[in-house]
Parts: C-alpha cells; structure tokens; sequence
C-alpha cells in the first residue's frame, strides 16, 4: 500500500488513497478460486466478488479513460450507458481486465498536468482530475465494502489490512 500523509501534495495523497482503496479489493479476493469469485454469496442477491471486479474493471475505464482521457473505447461488458457496469461480467477475466484498467488509470493520473485538467461525462459535462479522483476513492469504499461481506459469506476468512 502507497504511504499517504502529512507532506504530500493534494494529488499525490489522493492516487495514495485510492491506490490503498484498490489493494483492499485485490486483499479481499486474494487466494480465492474462479468458482469462489463467480458464487453469489448473499441470497437473493446475485452479487459475486468476480462480478464487483468486473464492474470497478468498468468504472476504472469509464472514468479515467473514456471521460479523462477522451479515448474512443467501448466499455467491456455493459450494453448501454448505467447498465450495471459490469457487474455481471464473466468472473474468469474480471481480475485480469480490472488490473490492466487499473494500471491504465494510473498512467493517465501520472500524466495529466494537474488536478484541475478536466474531461467530459456526457451527462454530468466537465469533471476534474481532483472530481474523478475522490469520486473513484468513494466508489472503492463503498464496494470494499460489500466485498468484505462477500468473502466472508464464502469462505468466513476475515479481511486483514493494514492501514
């Protein structure tokens, strides 16, 4: 986990906090089988932990690619614009597409010119750097959240981390 605290700048605290947001996730579905990942484990919800992956895989693209960065990339598993964002997409790639979107997000963090560089969401209009950022942050917690209650459901194996 990336150290945030007293002498960072604002954008350095912010990926620092998002980065650790992200290890929660990877910790909480660390040494679990593809079958373990695509088991709905609180009925009558259909959640899976393969398929929250597969959507923060989608918000990652959404956000810092296609809204930030302006690239031309469809989304990977939604069919339409607040169709779920992937969370029904399949658990055996989810891990693997959230960790390339993952980095992908990183390199356009690095290489914006500041938190005020801006993108547009089609219905929200122009974003900031700092916006997406804290907005992404909130997004991980809340999923952490529901992810903890998952893999506990599947396996009773509680989620260290060290913070």
């Amino acid at each position: 986990m990336r150290e945030s605290g007293p002498g960072q700048d604002e954008r350095d605290m912010l990926a620092a906090v998002l980065e650790t947001q992200r290890d929660v996730l990877a910790m909480t579905c660390a040494g679990l089988s593809e079958a373990q990942m695509a088991t709905p484990a609180v009925p009558p919800s259909t959640l899976t932990l393969g398929g929250l992956v597969g959507h923060m895989a989608e918000v990652e693209r959404a956000w810092f690619r296609r809204v930030l960065a302006g690239e031309d990339v469809p989304m990977r598993w939604s069919r339409f614009p607040g169709d779920d964002f992937g969370f029904d997409g399949p658990a055996d790639t989810a891990y693997d597409a959230w960790y390339e979107e993952s980095a992908r997000s990183r390199e356009i963090v690095a290489a914006a010119p500041g938190l005020e560089a801006t993108g547009t969401h089609p219905r929200r209009g122009p974003v900031s750097l700092r916006w997406i950022l804290c907005h992404m942050i909130e997004e991980y917690a809340r999923h952490n959240g529901h992810a903890e209650v998952l893999r506990a459901a599947i396996d009773g194996v509680p989620v260290t981390v060290d913070r």
